[in-house]
């Protein structure tokens, strides 16, 4: 039977879910273990629970001690209560287990390209970077790269630069990342689809928006 989705907004109001943040396109969690061995053993009964749920999420074990798990139903796209349940499975595991969570941690980087046709330009993309499209977009296989997507342009852009970094973050710290941006030298370009994302550049033009699951606001 098929697990029915969750949405954004429905995630925010869940119990149980604290260690866990939504960013892009599923939900994220940091732990820090103490030690890396620890770790090891973090991602092992992960592992376990998700052989056992028949749910896998994509695990990552980094110096010294942290671990970053990754969930999303990848045949529905998006978010499911599948995720949900694991979600909280693994915040239980990971509590008795000693490690500590960092919400504020998870992000994804992805890379945007300003374009009059992605049609025509993808596959160089695609081949340069070894990824494969999907849905438009471009995916590293791995799933260890960042994503790329294709900003579709009327005319071409002259003004600006036509390539962009977006940073999708967690919504409760996306205003912190762009005060400190802004506090490194950056400039803010524009807030007007706050808080859903900021477009900001650097000293030179060069542009980054930081991104949250969030709507922009009405007016």
């Amino acid at each position: 039977m098929d697990s029915p989705p969750v949405t954004p907004v429905d995630f925010a109001e869940l119990d149980g879910v604290d260690d866990w943040r939504f960013v892009l396109y599923g939900i994220i969690a940091e732990y820090a273990t103490g030690s890396y061995s620890a770790a090891a053993e973090l991602v092992s009964v992960v592992a376990d629970a998700a052989e056992a749920a028949r749910h896998h999420p994509d695990v990552a074990l980094r110096y010294p001690d942290r671990v970053r798990i990754v969930l999303t139903t990848h045949a529905a796209g998006g978010l499911t209560t599948a995720d949900v349940d694991l979600a909280r499975q693994i915040s239980s595991l990971a509590a008795a287990a000693g490690a500590t969570a960092d919400p504020g941690a998870p992000q994804i980087v992805e890379l945007a390209i300003d374009t009059t046709d992605a049609d025509r330009i993808r596959p160089f993309w695609a081949a340069v970077l070894g990824y494969v499209a999907v849905d438009g977009n471009l995916v590293d296989p791995a799933r260890i790269g960042p994503p790329m997507w294709f900003q579709s342009m009327d005319q071409p852009r002259t003004d600006r630069d036509r390539f962009h970094l977006d940073v999708s973050v967690p919504h409760d710290v996306a205003e912190e990342r762009v005060a400190a941006a802004l506090a490194a030298g950056g400039t803010l370009v524009t807030d007007r689809y706050a808080p859903s994302w900021w477009v900001l550049a650097d000293a030179d033009g060069n542009e980054a928006c930081v991104c949250t699951w969030r709507p922009k606001a009405r007016g």
